[in-house]
């Protein structure tokens, strides 16, 4: 679309009414949506993926934690890539699949909600932040069906209910919410094997991300595409919470304490820290 000879802005960003940037973006260059893209035939190229997540709630928030390894088939192509974003103030997305593809599902879906609080000058509630990020995978099908996939778990503190809460999608921008925990990824059965035995009701939010950092060791112990954390190149899993104070993003001298003291325990349960004599 060529530029106005004037230097004004087109009418259709100063047209009031619409909350939505996707709908936005969609009447004025629909080109420039990720789903919209014309790819050539053939199969999908080989490219980075990312690998597990892990949610789960606790009293007075939910806590998200992923792994930090993309894989190129067999090959690590990155051990340090975020894979957990805040999607607003009160809210977080972890993303599993297409490395390229999801990162710029989180930026797409990080503007939405942001235009929306700009228009409304309210915050979306959590059930309709879920329901956009739905949309938002069920017009990225196109995408999905070249190999292209991408699978989210998302998850906030809602403001009105007074808690966590978790939700689960599918390629085609199903919608499911989770309860307790929930992990998405190709170490996601492990991941979720551990979360069953260490989720319990009550869980103060110390113990909920020990939990997930557990969980997601347990997961790298099974499957090679997820990482465990690396104390020698000091590399450790992302983790945020979400509480009524908001997002916050647990640091990484804390994670070192609470991977060292797993290893201390599995060390005690298997003998191998005890005198030998």
């Amino acid at each position: 679309m060529s530029p106005d000879p004037s230097g004004r802005l087109p009418r259709a960003f100063t047209t009031p009414g619409n909350s939505s940037f996707l709908e936005f973006l969609a009447s004025y260059s629909p080109a420039l949506l990720p789903g919209n893209r014309i790819l050539p035939a053939g199969n999908a190229p080989v490219a980075p993926h990312a690998t597990t997540i892990v949610a789960l709630t606790f009293d007075g928030g939910v806590v998200m934690a992923g792994d930090r390894r993309a894989t190129m088939g067999t090959m690590i192509a990155s051990r340090q890539m975020d894979k957990v974003f805040p999607a607003d103030d009160y809210s977080v997305i972890g993303v599993a699949g297409t490395a390229g593809i999801a990162v710029e599902l989180v930026r797409l879906f990080q503007l939405e909600l942001e235009h929306y609080e700009k228009i409304e000058g309210a915050l979306l509630s959590l059930d309709g932040k879920a329901n956009r990020l739905a949309t938002m995978l069920r017009s990225n099908l196109g995408l999905a069906m070249q190999g292209l996939t991408v699978i989210p778990l998302f998850a906030g503190y809602d403001l009105g209910r007074s808690a966590g809460r978790i939700f689960s999608y599918d390629i085609t921008g199903g919608r499911y919410e989770e309860h307790e925990h929930h992990s998405v990824g190709s170490g996601a059965v492990f991941a979720r094997g551990s979360l069953k035995k260490r989720w319990q009701p009550g869980l103060g939010q110390d113990d909920a991300v020990s939990i997930a950092v557990e969980a997601l060791v347990d997961a790298a112990d099974d499957d090679s595409a997820t990482a465990g954390p690396d104390s020698a190149r000091e590399i450790w899993p992302l983790v945020a919470t979400v509480t009524s104070a908001g997002y916050r993003r647990i640091p990484d001298d804390a994670l070192s304490g609470i991977v060292a003291a797993l290893a201390a325990t599995h060390q005690r349960s298997t003998g191998r820290g005890g005198d030998a004599s």
